[in-house]
């Protein structure tokens, strides 16, 4: 995905004036345009499908339908948008969870403007962007063991295997790597549940975590 039009922005927040902020802010910045705001997840999940954004700023908790969810059924049918989780604080549990809810990001609302809109255009242009220090808490105990059982069951990786990690990396979700590969999307999915099975995590955000803290992968590469 490269940053060759104006990144439109979809607004999701329970709080009218976390969205104003957040459009106002968003308003001076040249390269981006804020084309609608939902105050719900169900709303969100109706504005995605009409007005297709390239990103969603989605708050993770709000009375009704949560942001995980919404970002579920939103990822379901617009695969290409990038979600980013907004929330107050970063919980380990409710980060992963958004993660493998199809969210690319999730930032904390204190933000600076310039962080903000930084984080913005890193995540439209596929990169996955999890709070400092979270995943690296996660990985800290037993690191040199986890690194040591990592990369030898890297080695066993065949290449289409390597490829999907790489592409999982880069925040793409199964159906994007499957055209990628010119694969099915089962196949996809198949690829991406062995290579939890084998670095023996539960998700895609631990799976990604090691790849990138361990430097299994160069993305670029691929």
């Amino acid at each position: 995905m490269t940053q060759s039009k104006i990144i439109r922005i979809l607004l999701v927040d329970d709080h009218m004036v976390v969205r104003k902020g957040l459009a106002l802010v968003l308003g001076e910045v040249p390269d981006m345009e804020v084309v609608g705001e939902a105050e719900n997840g169900e709303e969100a999940v109706f504005l995605s499908k009409k007005l297709k954004p390239d990103i969603i700023l989605m708050d993770v908790k709000m009375e009704g339908m949560s942001g995980k969810l919404a970002t579920q059924l939103i990822v379901e049918h617009h695969q290409s948008v990038r979600i980013i989780g907004l929330s107050t604080f970063a919980n380990r549990d409710i980060v992963e969870g958004m993660i493998d809810a199809g969210a690319c990001g999730y930032l904390i609302k204190d933000i600076s403007a310039a962080n903000l809109t930084s984080s913005i255009r890193r995540i439209f242009s596929g990169e996955i962007l999890i709070p400092d220090g979270l995943l690296e808490a996660t990985y800290k105990q037993n690191e040199s063991e986890l690194k040591s059982k990592a990369v030898e069951e890297f080695a066993l990786f065949g290449n289409q295997q390597k490829k999907v990690l790489a592409f999982m990396s880069k925040g793409f979700t199964n159906p994007e790597i499957a055209e990628m590969l010119g694969v099915s999307v089962s196949t996809a999915r198949y690829h991406v549940s062995a290579i939890l099975r084998k670095l023996d995590v539960s998700n895609r955000s631990e799976a990604v975590a090691i790849a990138i803290n361990f430097n299994l992968i160069q993305p670029e590469d691929f």
